[in-house]
């Protein structure tokens, strides 16, 4: 029964009050963890095997404390991988030299995910698709970089190579690669960042002259031919996933300002230096419309009445703007007090944005960008954020998922393990993650939910266990699941007299 446990999720909650609005069932929460130069993990790429694991843990057990669901793990940062690929090397920010394996080809990807999955968290698996390297020096690369296997998908272009977005070959050969992680590994999510045509460098040229000529529709503008580039890869991500694993979502954390309205009457009140559309080439209005993604989390990295950016502004803009996808919005809490805006040195400006996505009708929640920004630092932020997720939440699932009732739990038995009361169900929870609520009603029909478990089905998990002081008599307990669409089943209804009767003992 013991090894049985070490595989369910047992996270209960006390609730401070259930009818809180302010205090969602449903709400994406979630964090950028950085692996680009070693942001935020692994510390060193030299770091042994076990010190590597405790980092990780400890980036988890955190956001984990303060009510986060997900983690975004960056997985490829430049032609590379962070799991063993029979496409691109090993990540040198893994090892500290690229194509060189962990110690005893571990399987590092595969255990974040099962370490993420136990704490009841999502795993997102982010990618950087066109950099291919993040410096001029070729000598460090592996001789199964595609620099140095396919030079003529290479574009140079400031400090760093990128992949060509013209090039078909380079759209399959990311294909690709999705593929290979999809297949492979139970991430809950593709995510790519805002970096698709690199951000414009005064006086140089981005060369894909070639390409252009060669695969540009006859009065193609260069603008709109890379545009379509971008879209084409989009499209073809998605179909990609959706044949493999339908579950798995794909979403794209875009620069924060689409276009700005001094260039064009729809784009946003701001007056951004870059934009996503005239210079990233990238047009999340496309993707959204055509159905491409499941989830959009563009960078607001910018403070609340920002003169150039307001992060008011833009919320609204994106607000109003979005469609057929979930829209959660990216916070720059890599901002707080180290930045020249005074607004980042009131220990309120993320809490307020928090706040501010909740009153905002599209917005299904957060992502805090990275995850360093609130390890062992700013602990008067950490504890309002946490004050604002003191109860669990479930994160969304796809808007096009189903969206009917789970099923009524139905008890297969009931046993005590230590000091704890254990109730078996016959039917599993429906989807990846969900509520299930237990309610107690005193002879004065006062109704309150007294304790909150986020399950994981991803073992087949049909248990809830609840701690056996918390059970008194003359009450009646009721369970229900809840699922991440927001559904809640009918009521499976017990009382303490019964749960007395038929528990029995297990070892």
């Amino acid at each position: 029964m013991k090894i049985l446990f070490s595989i369910v999720l047992v996270n209960l909650f006390l609730l401070a009050n259930a009818q809180n609005t302010s205090k969602p069932k449903i709400e994406f929460r979630g964090v950028w963890v950085a692996t680009v130069v070693n942001i935020d993990w692994p510390k060193k790429p030299e770091d042994d095997f076990a010190k590597k694991q405790v980092d990780f843990i400890e980036i988890l057990d955190l956001y984990k404390k303060m009510n986060l669901n997900a983690v975004i793990v960056q997985i490829r940062t430049a032609g590379d991988a962070f799991y063993p690929s029979q496409l691109v090397p090993i990540s040198k920010y893994l090892t500290g030299k690229e194509g060189q394996n962990p110690e005893n080809n571990f399987d590092f990807l595969n255990w974040m995910i099962s370490q993420t999955h136990v704490r009841g968290m999502e795993f997102h698996a982010w990618l950087n698709p066109y950099r291919a390297t993040f410096d001029l020096n070729t000598e460090i690369l592996s001789p199964t970089n595609n620099f140095f296997t396919h030079q003529d998908w290479m574009i140079k272009y400031g400090t760093r190579y990128y992949y060509n977005p013209g090039l078909p070959e380079v759209q399959n050969h990311l294909v690709s690669v999705i593929d290979e992680i999809v297949k492979n590994y139970q991430i809950d999510a593709i995510h790519f960042d805002d970096y698709f045509y690199p951000y414009k460098i005064e006086k140089e040229f981005f060369n894909d002259t070639l390409a252009y000529k060669k695969y540009g529709i006859k009065n193609q503008k260069l603008d709109d031919w890379r545009r379509a580039n971008v879209d084409s890869l989009m499209k073809k991500v998605h179909f990609a996933i959706k044949k493999i694993k339908p579950k798995v979502q794909f979403g794209i954390s875009p620069f924060g300002v689409w276009r700005n309205k001094s260039v064009d009457s729809l784009g946003s009140d701001s007056q951004a230096g870059q934009t996503n559309y005239d210079d990233l080439y990238a047009d999340p209005k496309v993707w959204m419309k055509n159905k491409w993604i499941d989830y959009l989390a563009p960078q607001l990295y910018w403070s609340l009445d920002n003169k150039r950016a307001s992060h008011r502004k833009l919320i609204n803009w994106w607000n109003e703007n979005c469609e057929n996808v979930n829209l959660f919005i990216g916070n720059g809490t890599y901002k707080i007090r180290l930045d020249k805006d005074k607004a980042w040195k009131n220990k309120h400006e993320i809490p307020n944005q928090i706040e501010l996505a909740r009153n905002v009708k599209n917005v299904k929640g957060n992502i805090f960008f990275s995850a360093i920004s609130l390890q062992n630092k700013h602990k008067d932020v950490v504890e309002l954020i946490s004050n604002l997720y003191s109860e669990p939440a479930l994160p969304p699932s796809a808007p096009n998922n189903d969206c009917s009732k789970p099923e009524t739990p139905k008890l297969k038995q009931i046993y005590r393990l230590e000091k704890q009361i254990v109730f078996e169900f016959e039917n599993s929870f429906s989807t990846n993650f969900e509520f299930v609520i237990l309610k107690k009603h005193s002879s004065q029909n006062d109704k309150s939910d007294i304790k909150k478990q986020v399950a994981s089905v991803y073992d087949s998990n049909k248990i809830l266990s609840v701690d056996e002081d918390s059970l008194q008599p003359d009450f009646q307990y009721e369970f229900t699941f809840f699922n991440q669409n927001a559904k809640e089943s009918e009521p499976f209804s017990i009382t303490f007299d019964e749960i007395t009767a038929q528990t029995i003992s297990k070892k």
